[in-house]
């Protein structure tokens, strides 16, 4: 069962006088503040990597192994961005997105792709679905989250 622990601490009664009270209000404090971005790939190395990136940058993340984890975990999350690789097991990247776009409480989530498949026809065709950006393996990290934070500014 999952908590909803911003309801659960801003019902609590909080006493800041009690430094271990303030430390955990200023930590959901700027939870709240955080973008939260959603990393799909099939690939742990790809997932560390970008896990360990994105959280040192400040934001929270989460994971998913293919298109079916994602649409499930949209289902309780909705993420400021994703980043969807495209070659993935059971439901591929080009048809998570265009169930992404389909639904009104999620068609507003910035979505870049991440990907081997450089064929300029894949690109296109990854923009003309919705994807606000297309990045192909392999890629800088620094130049990666140069433009997430691009793309979440402009929102």
């Amino acid at each position: 069962k999952r908590y909803d622990m911003d309801k659960i601490v801003s019902n609590m009664l909080v006493d800041e006088t009690n430094v271990t009270d303030r430390a955990l209000l200023n930590y959901y404090k700027r939870r709240n503040d955080m973008k939260k971005i959603l990393i799909a790939d099939d690939e742990h190395k790809i997932i560390m990597t970008l896990e360990y990136a994105f959280r040192k940058a400040g934001y929270e993340v989460f994971i998913a192994r293919d298109g079916s984890e994602v649409l499930e975990l949209l289902k309780t999350e909705i993420p400021d961005m994703i980043m969807l690789d495209i070659m993935m097991p059971k439901v591929d990247g080009f048809t998570t997105l265009q169930e992404i776009k389909s639904q009104d409480n999620l068609k507003d989530i910035k979505v870049i792709f991440l990907s081997a498949k450089n064929n300029p026809a894949d690109i296109e065709k990854g923009l003309k679905m919705g994807a606000d950006d297309y990045i192909t393996k392999p890629y800088s990290i620094k130049k990666l989250t140069e433009r997430v934070e691009k793309l979440l500014a402009d929102q």
